[in-house]
């Protein structure tokens, strides 16, 4: 994950998959919002099971990368089978990916089985996998504590704000807004980790002051004086507030958008209910009409007879 492709990959994967959620949450709200229920993954129309096997196969190819491609002997070990000090990070960004596996995997063996706690235990697995990631990147952030180390404490917040939603839908199973903030933060964490591979990883995005280093086969940002260091750090904390500012306008306005657009549909469907209501009663009441009008008609021509009658005698 130490370099550019590696922090804005999985960061797309997050992104989508939290757009994703917030789309499908948003429209089962607005359906019913009384009978509304969060659900932890969403199936799609021609493959029920697309959400969670493509988070297998994208944590499948992190570890890959991190185990097996990644490095060049392409293997993580050292010859006497231990573990090199510069691979360290690698195994712990393949466990945060292997958690993500176990919770995706599982999920699907838990729909198809079907039993009682099936909402709760799908939760408790994302609870488990964003309690690792959280975990994993808190220590591997205090082995880091330069401008690498900043971006991954503010990305702990979006972390810990999924862990504790997740956490928060088995008991409030009916809480939109709950699903709404979980989605969004998994949103951000994507933001975040795209952010954080262009700013590290681009020499020209490199603050005034640091640069680049190579430490360990991994490159690094360091910076040449404390203040400098200091400055990059307040930049980066500047840049974190932007994008939470920026993330909540987007996701606000997504939500006034598909709320307009469903209560719109919802206006055509009940007016052509009452089109096709009130063309059945004009229907019922030509036919009643016509039946007084032909009530009438004989009433009359039965008055007509009975004055001829009348005439005669």
């Amino acid at each position: 994950m130490g370099t550019l492709v590696g922090h804005v990959a999985p960061g797309f994967g997050f992104f989508v998959i939290g757009l994703w959620h917030l789309f499908n949450h948003i429209k089962l709200h607005c359906l019913n919002p009384k009978l509304y229920t969060s659900s932890p993954w969403f199936p799609t129309s021609r493959i029920k099971y697309l959400e969670l096997y493509l988070i297998m196969v994208g944590s499948s190819m992190s570890i890959a990368m991190e185990l097996f491609i990644g490095p060049e002997r392409h293997q993580p070990l050292d010859p006497d089978g231990t573990i090199p000090s510069n691979h360290l990070h690698n195994f712990e960004h393949a466990n945060i990916s292997l958690s993500f596996f176990t919770y995706a995997c599982l999920s699907v063996v838990l729909d198809k089985i079907a039993p009682p706690a099936q909402y709760e235990l799908t939760n408790f697995l994302g609870a488990v996998a964003f309690g690792q990631q959280l975990l994993l990147f808190h220590l591997h952030s205090s082995d880091h504590m330069g401008v690498e180390g900043q971006y991954h404490w503010l990305l702990q917040i979006a972390i810990l704000l999924s862990l504790c939603t997740t956490i928060l839908s088995i008991n409030y199973p009916n809480s939109f807004l709950n699903s709404f903030v979980r989605s969004t933060s998994i949103m951000f964490q994507g933001v975040w980790l795209m952010v954080t591979g262009y700013m590290l990883w681009t020499p020209s995005l490199i603050p005034k002051g640091c640069f680049i280093n190579l430490e360990e086969g991994h490159e690094v940002v360091r910076c040449h004086e404390h203040e400098d260091l200091e400055r990059a750090k307040s930049l980066v904390n500047i840049q974190f507030s932007w994008y939470v500012v920026g993330l909540t306008i987007f996701v606000v306005t997504i939500y006034l958008f598909m709320v307009k657009l469903e209560y719109q549909s919802l206006s055509k469907f009940v007016i052509q209910d009452e089109e096709e209501y009130h063309d059945d009663d004009v229907e019922a009441l030509k036919d009643v009409t016509n039946n007084k009008v032909g009530e009438m008609k004989s009433f009359l021509q039965m008055g007509k007879s009975f004055a001829a009658m009348d005439m005669e005698r």
